[in-house]
C-alpha cells in the first residue's frame, strides 16, 4: 500500500493504533542506530532513510531525482515491513546468521523483512544491520554494484 502522506508524522498518524505503535518502535531503533549523513523522510510512499543528494548528487540510478535509498519502513496490506538495502547482496549471510541466533522465524524477500507484530521482529538485529554500514561505505558499495551490473547475492 503506497501512502499519499507527505511527512513521516502524517504517515504514522494514518495508521491504526497497533500498527502505529509497532512502526514507531522500529523507527526509534533505526533512528538510534543509523549513521550520520543519512536522512529520514517519505520515499516511495513509505518512511525512508536515504543518502541525500547533498552527499550523493547522482541519486538513485532507477530515478536520479530520488535520493539513494538505504532503508524503508512500511505498513502494507497484510504485514509491516522493513526494507534494508544492505541485506540484499553481500550483507545477507550476516543478516541471516544474526537473525537465526534469535530463534525467530524469518519472513524475508530480497531486502524486505516482513512482520505481523512487533514481537516477530528482533529489534537488536535491525539496529545492528542499520548501524553496520556508514554512509560513505554504503555509497562505495552501491557504486561498486552498479559497475558490476547489480547486487551480488551471497
Amino acid at each position: 500500500m503506497i501512502s499519499k502522506a507527505q511527512t513521516v508524522k502524517e504517515y504514522l498518524a494514518s495508521l491504526p493504533e497497533d500498527r502505529r505503535k509497532a512502526m514507531e518502535a522500529v523507527r526509534k531503533v533505526i533512528r538510534k542506530n543509523i549513521g550520520k549523513g543519512y536522512e529520514e523522510g517519505m520515499q516511495y510512499g513509505m518512511i525512508g532513510y536515504y543518502v541525500p543528494h547533498k552527499l550523493y548528487p547522482a541519486g538513485y540510478h532507477c530515478d536520479p531525482k530520488q535520493p539513494l535509498p538505504f532503508a524503508c519502513l512500511a505498513s502494507q496490506k497484510n504485514h509491516m515491513a522493513v526494507y534494508l538495502m544492505t541485506v540484499y547482496g553481500e550483507g545477507e549471510a550476516w543478516f541471516r546468521k544474526e537473525w537465526a541466533k534469535t530463534g525467530r522465524k524469518l519472513d524475508m524477500g530480497k531486502s524486505c523483512i516482513r512482520f505481523k507484530k512487533l514481537e516477530d521482529l528482533p529489534l537488536d538485529v535491525i539496529g545492528k544491520a542499520v548501524a553496520r554500514v556508514p554512509v560513505k561505505d554504503y555509497i562505495g558499495y552501491y557504486e561498486s554494484r552498479l559497475k558490476r551490473g547489480g547486487p551480488k547475492r551471497t
